[in-house]
């Protein structure tokens, strides 16, 4: 028999996060970031008896009547891999129950997920499935020897340039860094969120975010942004200028990245998906292989589940064409 209890303290939750391996999505600092930007979170242990079993950071945005609200919960739950049906399970409960969400939407850290009750898979993808995993494990030279011939050579003749690779610590390098993406974004024709969106990220994850970037006449000409947790680096941005294009700082750049990451012990190096687009190739140079996690699954809550699947598709398209105005 499962139980679940809402966790209010940061300390106790990031050190279970952290203990269990969990996604640095899913540490308090991230839902502290949403909560700032029209989310509300609610963070929760499952139990079994007196031990816990699993953990989640919910999400939940407010819907109108009658979706009331939709939960999503990005690379939780975190939970073993015996434990996840049960744990699954409670999190549907208790969400229904407690904040009459018209479903639940997770997109776990996992490569394979158990046959749990009522859940399927969804094609209303947040986070991309298709991905890229470097395991850290391994040696510099194991690492080196699974990129594509062009890459190492890439990090090698940009390696040469006369670019600083270092973090990005004052806000000042940090809006210098955002100015890039805005270039990058014009370039790729994505959207942004508002700059204090990213200034609220880089404030509020503190040492489990990190931004770096590399420097040519002490200006940054490409930045890399990432959150870590105790073993895994995670990919949120990128972005070089055309000073950076035409040094190849990002090659250098990102692997100088890896190096750091792996020197602080991380055990994997997630990319943040694949797309069939030029920065996708960019990313596959870096290694010999492709990862496929489990990806989007849905567990309906409430009647109306099918009218909220169908007006979805819609309802991005008009949230999409208003953040590009």
């Amino acid at each position: 028999m499962t139980t679940v209890q809402a966790c209010a303290k940061q300390i106790d939750w990031d050190n279970e996060i952290l203990a269990r391996g969990g996604h640095p999505l899913q540490l308090w600092g991230w839902g502290e970031v949403k909560a700032a930007h029209n989310w509300d979170v609610d963070r929760i242990f499952i139990y079994d008896k007196d031990q816990i079993i699993g953990a989640a950071q919910l999400l939940i945005r407010k819907l109108p009547k009658p979706f009331n609200a939709l939960v999503y919960i990005p690379r939780g739950p975190v939970a073993e891999n015996g434990d996840r049906a049960e744990v699954m399970d409670a999190i549907a409960d208790y969400v229904k129950n407690t904040h009459h969400a018209v479903a639940v939407t997770i997109e776990p850290d996992w490569r394979t997920i158990p046959p749990a009750h009522g859940w399927h898979k969804s094609s209303n993808t947040i986070l991309i499935p298709r991905t890229l995993i470097l395991d850290l494990t391994k040696t510099e030279e194991e690492l080196l020897s699974a990129m594509a011939k062009k890459t190492r050579q890439y990090i090698r003749k940009s390696g040469n340039e006369a670019v600083e690779i270092r973090q990005v610590r004052k806000r000042e390098e940090l809006t210098a860094c955002l100015e890039i993406y805005k270039e990058t974004a014009a370039r790729a024709g994505f959207g942004l969120h508002e700059d204090q969106y990213y200034y609220d990220i880089f404030a509020k994850m503190r040492d489990h975010g990190l931004v770096t970037a590399a420097f040519h006449e002490g200006k940054p000409v490409a930045f890399l942004w990432l959150v870590i947790s105790e073993r895994t680096a995670f990919e949120l941005y990128g972005g070089m200028n055309d000073e950076g294009q035409r040094l190849r700082a990002n090659y250098t750049l990102k692997w100088s990245t890896i190096q750091m990451a792996k020197k602080w012990e991380l055990q994997r190096y997630d990319f943040n998906g694949l797309l069939n687009d030029g920065v996708s190739t960019f990313k596959q140079g870096f290694a010999d292989h492709e990862d496929m996690l489990v990806g989007t699954y849905d567990r309906p809550l409430s009647l109306v589940y099918p009218l909220w699947v169908k007006g979805l598709p819609l309802a991005k398209k008009f949230i999409q064409k208003i953040k590009n105005r």
